[in-house]
């Protein structure tokens, strides 16, 4: 009955956001405020010398921190059933990447500015650098690395879009040293359960794995049950 009953409530979430352009239209808004705030930041930091080797280092901590906390949003996601709240239809459509992984082909500037637009939380964080900033003496390699984090938060989203959906040999190139994710990693994320969260490189996953263990059910036997009933996203492609 409890099975049943998600169902319906997926159901009905995904019919909301099907027929209700205003989950669209706030999509955009999040994409537009976010890519604005980026902007901003990189404009407030970019005076700011630090040098290469501290430059290396700020964009290392930067990738570490911004693969761990995307992949925790994502792992906060994939087990959130919460289809009758306000925002559940962004939970309800957000599940559908299971459902249908290939994405439609598009230009990489178009993919960050798209996908950018399911970072609800990247705006929260973003004003948050912005205040720090504003109000707080902090040390430039800090700064340079929050926003870096920031950015490449967005840079996660064209990962995963290439390591679904791209041959590239540059991506390819970029996925196997490590920059990027590559499909060998992310693959067990769909084929089996409560694991590979991250997905800006995956560098982060045996740290993800453990809290996933310890915290959620997993997606398999759980969510990715929710929309078996759905028959509106069985397109091949998103």
């Amino acid at each position: 009955m409890e099975l049943a009953a998600k169902q319906q409530q997926f159901n009905r979430a995904m019919e909301r956001y099907s027929s209700q352009a205003r989950y669209a239209q706030f999509g955009y808004l999040v994409s537009i405020a976010n890519i604005i705030l980026q902007l901003y930041l990189l404009y407030r930091v970019w005076p700011l010398s630090i040098g290469p080797l501290w430059q290396l280092v700020a964009l290392a901590a930067a990738y570490l921190l911004t693969d761990f906390i995307n992949g925790l949003v994502h792992m906060y996601m994939d087990n959130n059933d919460r289809y009758e709240s306000i925002d559940g239809p962004l939970i309800a459509n957000f599940h559908l990447h299971h459902k249908t992984p290939l994405y439609t082909k598009r230009n990489l500037l178009l993919v960050y500015f798209l996908e950018t637009g399911s970072k609800v939380w990247l705006v929260g964080y973003l004003l948050l650098v912005v205040a720090l900033e504003a109000l707080f003496q902090i040390n430039s390699t800090v700064l340079y690395t929050l926003v870096y984090i920031g950015i490449l938060s967005s840079v996660a989203e064209v990962s995963h879009y290439l390591c679904h959906s791209s041959t590239s040999p540059v991506a390819m190139f970029l996925a196997r040293i490590g920059l990027l994710l590559s499909k060998r990693h992310h693959a067990p994320h769909h084929l089996r359960d409560n694991n590979g969260y991250a997905f800006l490189n995956g560098f982060t996953d045996p740290l993800l794995d453990l809290i996933a263990r310890a915290c959620c059910r997993g997606y398999k036997q759980h969510t990715d049950l929710h929309y078996a009933q759905y028959s509106a996203g069985d397109a091949e492609t998103r």
